[in-house]
């Protein structure tokens, strides 16, 4: 992919951007690449659009947590908890693993903890 990654000041922040100027020459391999990154990156979004999961993802940030916990954090029923953090799993967003009877869940890497700090900035932070 031709990108040129100098940064160009956003004209509404006045703040450089990390954003890449994309080619518009760029060779069918490039924008395939490109594709496939714009896939995964909106199923990755769809799998945080639910405030279930972006909440799961809160609770997760800080530490791995039973699902047992996570009801009684969420006040949500088992089921509810667990179809969430099935869609999560589904997505590699969180893994689970079992101690005798429990399952304890546990962020994947460092991805939903980057996206959920964006989130809180953008929605939670008191300025």
């Amino acid at each position: 992919m031709s990108l040129d990654m100098s940064t160009e000041p956003d004209t509404q922040t006045h703040a450089p951007s990390r954003l890449p100027v994309f080619d518009p020459d760029m060779c069918p391999e490039d924008m395939d690449k490109m594709m496939r990154n714009a896939q995964a990156a909106s199923n990755f979004l769809k799998a945080i659009s639910h405030e279930g999961r972006l909440m799961i993802l809160c609770h997760l940030v800080s530490g791995e947590k039973s699902v047992t916990e996570l009801e009684d954090l969420l006040s949500a029923r088992q089921a509810a908890v667990s179809q969430q953090l099935s869609r999560l799993r589904l997505e590699g967003l969180v893994k689970p693993r079992r101690e005798g009877k429990a399952i304890y869940y546990s962020l994947t890497d460092d991805r939903p903890k980057q996206i959920m700090e964006v989130v809180y900035d953008l929605f939670c932070r008191d300025d």
